[in-house]
């Protein structure tokens, strides 16, 4: 009965055909699920190419970008995770190899701003600070000319107006009441002793009693042991340096009076500004005490001794002061552009668009003719200082395009892209896969960057040059400059960097094209003794007050 039903059960033809089905399936996954041969060959090219994507992808540490990895982990310098490095994608054949190129999306996020060069003739900024001082010219001592006691004092106070001839103060003098004696006796005399009465009378004069106060003396026989102290110019009162009766002696200063129709603005110039500076410049100054007003005369005098505590010189400019707006100790603030004569025509840069490192100083300039962004660094030589610019001596040409705002984000991306960037002065070796490695899982001196004065060493050995070091005397900047100019103007050095607090000199030089005696000449014959060579007495005495470095 059972097996009556189960045969016909199998006999209905759906049955039939649902196992028919079921047996292909299970043949078809026997024969397609692959071996491992057939797998190559039926693989699915999205999945084969996402494989050959993750294959050639390069990782990098943020920190060390010399560190490439060609799978994702920690890196072998610091151990932070490493970070897939960003490729730009561009196939754009006019981009330098060395470039950096931006999205324009990612140069917009940087604020990335760029200039065009330009010539043209630098003027220096020099800021000065300073103070409105009394003019030593107009400024007067009140002296007593009798000795005696002040018995009434007409200015009372500091800062008190006075006119000439106005009475500052009366003395009692016993002296004087004498000398007026004697007259009144001379006077009886003087037909028969007439050299006695001029002698008294010139007495008198010398204690500043007029003519008629003598005459009168004579003629009235009266005699007053008072005598008034008046005023020899107007001005205002600085000083006060008595009280009502007080005793004082002939020469004692009474009062000291200031006229102030005309001030000094006195400021405080550093050393390496005064070159920039000269009798008969135009400055304009302003005034905390004053604001919105702007004041200006032009430089009567610079002092020629520096002070030796701020290394500062005092530069004076003379003001009329008709409205008494200037009073003395007001600090002042001025601003004064100087040409430089000895530059004319000259690139002058944002300092903005400027990075530095150790003696190098980079910009980036941006490629033109490009449908990405694209930015090369270029090394350049600045000359002084403008304030905000620099003038530039060599790099550059007119009309080249720099990266004056967001300069440090493009060469971070040179630094993780292994490219020649401010810590990277030449492009090397990259680092790959376990090359980085030790067996100690530390990474090869050979990676790490040089510092200091290693960097020269190195970079001196890659070029076949030499690093030496040479004793310079010298004291200031101004000194540095002059030194670092002599060894540059030697053909064959390439760096020359001075240290102000060891007076060491460090070269890298051609030792085919010159030597470290040929840069100590050239040096001496710029006024700085070295080791090997001193400099002759004219061309020492030459230099200037500052630079003075012999006892």
């Amino acid at each position: 009965m059972n097996k009556h039903k189960i045969q016909e059960i199998l006999h209905r033809p759906y049955l039939r055909y649902g196992l028919i089905l079921l047996a292909g399936l299970f043949l078809g996954w026997l024969i397609f699920s692959g071996s491992p041969s057939g797998g190559d060959v039926t693989s699915p090219v999205g999945h084969h190419d996402h494989d050959h994507g993750e294959d050639s992808s390069v990782w990098t540490c943020s920190m060390h970008p010399q560190i490439r990895m060609e799978e994702p982990g920690d890196c072998p310098i610091c151990g932070m995770d490493l970070i897939p490095l960003q490729t730009n994608g561009s196939g754009d054949i006019s981009v330098d190899p060395d470039a950096i190129q931006l999205s324009v999306e990612a140069a917009a996020l940087a604020n990335v701003q760029t200039t065009i060069v330009s010539r043209q003739n630098p003027v220096k900024e020099v800021q000065l600070y300073g103070t409105i001082q009394v003019d030593e010219r107009l400024s007067q001592s009140q002296t007593s000319h009798v000795s005696g006691r002040i018995e009434r004092l007409y200015v009372s106070f500091t800062g008190e107006s006075v006119r000439r001839g106005q009475p500052l103060a009366t003395i009692y003098s016993p002296e004087l009441l004498n000398a007026q004696q004697e007259l009144i006796e001379a006077a009886k005399m003087k037909d028969l002793q007439p050299a006695l009465v001029q002698a008294v009378r010139e007495k008198l004069r010398l204690w500043k009693l007029t003519d008629e106060q003598i005459a009168r003396i004579e003629q009235s026989g009266e005699v007053s042991p008072l005598i008034d102290v008046v005023a020899t110019s107007s001005g205002i009162v600085i000083s006060k340096n008595v009280n009502q009766g007080d005793y004082v002696n002939t020469g004692t200063i009474l009062f000291n009076i200031a006229d102030l129709s005309r001030v000094w603005a006195i400021f405080d110039a550093y050393e390496s500004d005064l070159p920039f500076l000269k009798v008969g410049d135009r400055l304009e100054y302003t005034l905390q005490s004053l604001p919105g007003k702007t004041f200006s005369g032009r430089i009567s005098f610079i002092n020629p001794i520096l002070d030796p505590a701020t290394r500062t010189a005092k530069v004076r400019v003379e003001t009329a002061n008709p409205g008494m707006e200037l009073k003395p100790e007001m600090y002042a603030n001025a601003l004064i552009d100087a040409p430089l004569k000895q530059y004319n025509n000259e690139v002058v840069i944002p300092k903005s668009a400027i990075l530095w490192t150790g003696k190098r100083s980079i910009v980036y300039v941006k490629q033109p003719d490009t449908e990405t962004p694209s930015f090369l660094l270029r090394e350049i030589e600045v000359g002084p200082s403008l304030g905000d610019a620099y003038v530039v001596l060599s790099g550059l040409n007119e009309g080249d395009e720099i990266v004056t705002n967001g300069t440090f984000t493009i060469d971070a991306s040179a630094q993780l892209a292994g490219k020649r960037s401010m810590m990277n002065d030449e492009v090397g070796r990259v680092v790959m896969g376990h090359e980085g490695h030790t067996m100690n899982g530390s990474t090869p001196a050979t990676t790490a960057p040089a510092t200091g004065y290693e960097g020269h060493n190195m970079q001196a050995a890659a070029s076949g040059s030499e690093h030496a070091m040479l004793a310079v005397q010298g004291l200031c900047e101004m000194c540095k400059d002059r030194i670092e100019k002599a060894a540059k103007s030697v053909i064959g050095v390439n760096t020359a960097s001075w240290n102000l607090n060891t007076k060491q000199l460090h070269l890298d030089f051609d030792p085919a094209k010159t030597s470290v005696d040929a840069v100590s000449k050239a040096i001496a014959k710029a006024g700085h003794d070295t080791d090997k060579y001193k400099a002759d007495k004219a061309t020492y005495d030459a230099l200037p007050s500052c630079c003075k470095y012999r006892d």
